[in-house]
């Protein structure tokens, strides 16, 4: 690229609001050198730049594709072959952070470094799918480099494609472009990588995903094309998030719907037993085996098998399951007779960061590699806070309707804010004891038979106070726990024909200098922390300390319990 051409690029990058934009300069770029290459090519009458595609796919997960296809000779209206990332370019990018050259047919692999061939690898490029993709649009030829952020960290890649029949076997143009499309990666990436993504549109939802917020749905939409692929997907996220119902979500979109989806989940599986748990044994096998049992592979023929904690896989079990990936085939524990095929279609799901795993030799790293095909992160409930409420209202109408079919329910203004303002270290899972705790409660106070049901906030606040050791409350949430208290002494007050007032209300500056200075044992540090330095250099803090501990205990009278003592030693200790 000239000098000039180089200055307009950079230029545009900089007027680039989200990644997608950027995504878009790098590609018709990257597209643009590959045209000027294959037209000063003995392959010129014989040849086409197809498309380009960048990958942004961290550690974690895939979180963009973006494609641009150049304009197809084909008839208007036929179908295109989907865009689907290669998982055999991203390998061996992501191992050689270096550019890649495949030759598709033969399955050549060509590692370029420093613009001179580094590596040939015969049959480096073996994934059927990936080929048979490739080939179906027409790229016999494809390019991949990698995108680096400034720490020199491979954060997602580059590809463009050709279709050259011709070009099968040949040099062709790619060591003639190696050198500059990296050049243009490398310059580009610290653009690209450190702008926001594009906010996504509301994708439509169903019964399997009742709740989708912006936050996921971009992923969404993005699973929707992967659930169309044989590959292995990979679903992390931490734990109670939803990694099954998107994997049963997937497993629905795709061409085996009408297949079964069965789960095994390792975590409740023995080491030893994991492998005869996912492809079953004959009577006798072992001790334990009084009959034959079909395992995990079996059950889910011609459908997809959700495969869980797959990090609680022993490394004797790895061994076994990459074989069972990479051949498609198995046998039976204490089975003499021929392999099984393995018609299934593979969904992982691990809340463990596998790469490090691999760094510490407690995952293989070629089973990592063969999972990891389709990676995608699924983000926490706190990441997702968009979708908190709807997600109360679903799991509050799915209960009641477990007991009463046509009955209906209402979660009460202001529950949402109260949700939102927590904490959720156990996510779905830990919202939906939550919501069942809360309708219990309405129960109680509206009756079981009851057609319509109300949650009220009151039934939430309850319910939250029966988590333990679900992470630290926020100052709002606890604030408006203790108003709610509030509330709640002032309806039993009122049932018994007493009162109180709001003012009592003002109390709760006594409890917070109160227990400001016992936390800290010295008067004056506790004004001066609570921004009232003023009052202790003008030797108020004594005098301001005594009437708001007076309302405090105007608050105890008020509710009946005026022979509690709080913050008595203060009120005595004029030190």
């Amino acid at each position: 690229m000239a000098p000039k051409q180089l200055r307009s690029f950079i230029a545009r990058l900089y007027e680039a609001k989200h990644f997608e934009d950027a995504a878009f300069l790098i590609l018709r770029e990257a597209l643009d050198v590959a045209k000027r290459a294959l037209s000063k090519s003995p392959f010129v009458k014989h040849g086409r730049v197809l498309r380009g595609m960048v990958h942004l796919r961290p550690a974690d997960g895939y979180q963009r594709l973006v494609v641009v296809d150049e304009p197809s000779p084909r008839p208007a209206g036929s179908a295109s072959p989907m865009h689907l990332p290669s998982a055999s370019a991203w390998r061996w990018v992501a191992r050689r952070v270096a550019p890649v050259a495949i030759d598709v047919p033969l399955g050549r692999v060509r590692v370029f470094a420093d613009g001179n061939i580094d590596v040939v690898a015969e049959g480096g490029f073996l994934e059927s799918e990936s080929m048979q993709r490739l080939t179906s649009r027409e790229a016999s030829h494809l390019l991949a480099v990698p995108i680096r952020s400034m720490r020199g960290v491979v954060e997602g890649m580059a590809t463009v494609e050709i279709g050259c029949p011709r070009a099968v076997g040949e040099d062709f143009i790619f060591a003639a472009v190696s050198e500059e499309l990296q050049i243009l990666a490398d310059v580009a990436s610290p653009y690209l990588v450190g702008l926001p993504l594009r906010p996504a549109s509301t994708c439509p939802t169903d019964d399997l995903l009742p709740v989708v917020g912006p936050a996921m749905a971009a992923l969404v939409e993005m699973l929707r094309i992967f659930a169309q692929q044989e590959e292995t997907l990979l679903i992390g996220g931490p734990t109670g998030a939803g990694k099954s119902r998107l994997a049963l979500w997937c497993h629905a979109q795709s061409p085996r719907r009408d297949g079964p989806f069965e789960v095994l989940d390792l975590i409740t599986v023995p080491e030893d037993l994991q492998m005869a748990e996912l492809c079953g044994w004959r009577k006798g096998a072992f001790t334990g085996a009084a009959r034959d049992a079909p395992g995990a592979v079996a059950r889910a023929l011609r459908g997809t098998l959700f495969i869980d904690e797959i990090d609680k896989l022993s490394l004797k079990a790895q061994a076994g399951l990459l074989r069972l990936l990479e051949t498609r085939k198995y046998r039976t524990l204490g089975d003499t007779g021929r392999e099984q095929s393995a018609d299934v279609r593979f969904i992982v799901g691990s809340n463990a960061n596998l790469l490090e795993l691999v760094e510490q030799g407690r995952f293989r790293e070629d089973l990592y590699y063969r999972v990891n095909v389709l990676p995608v992160k699924l983000p926490s409930l706190d990441e997702r806070r968009d979708e908190i409420s709807q997600w109360a209202c679903f799991m509050a109408l799915r209960r009641h309707r477990e007991s009463v079919p046509n009955g209906h329910i209402r979660v009460a203004a202001g529950v949402d804010r109260l949700l939102c303002e927590r904490t959720w270290p156990g996510n779905l899972r830990q919202l939906d004891n939550v919501v069942r705790r809360a309708y219990a409660l309405a129960l109680m106070s509206q009756g079981a038979t009851a057609t319509e049901i109300v949650l009220e906030e009151r039934h939430f606040i309850r319910a939250l106070g029966y988590e333990a050791g679900g992470g630290r409350r926020s100052l709002l949430e606890s604030m408006r726990s203790a108003a709610a208290a509030f509330v709640e002494e002032a309806e039993r007050l009122e049932e018994r024909g007493l009162g109180l007032d709001l003012d009592h209300g003002d109390a709760f500056r006594g409890f917070i200098l109160g227990t400001a200075v016992e936390r800290l044992g010295n008067r004056e540090s506790a004004f001066r922390m609570l921004g009232k330095a003023q009052q202790v250099q003008s030797r108020n803090h004594h005098k301001m300390l005594r009437r708001e501990l007076e309302k405090v205990d105007a608050l105890c009278k008020a509710i009946r319990e005026e022979d509690t003592k709080l913050f008595s030693a203060l009120s005595d200790d004029e030190s």
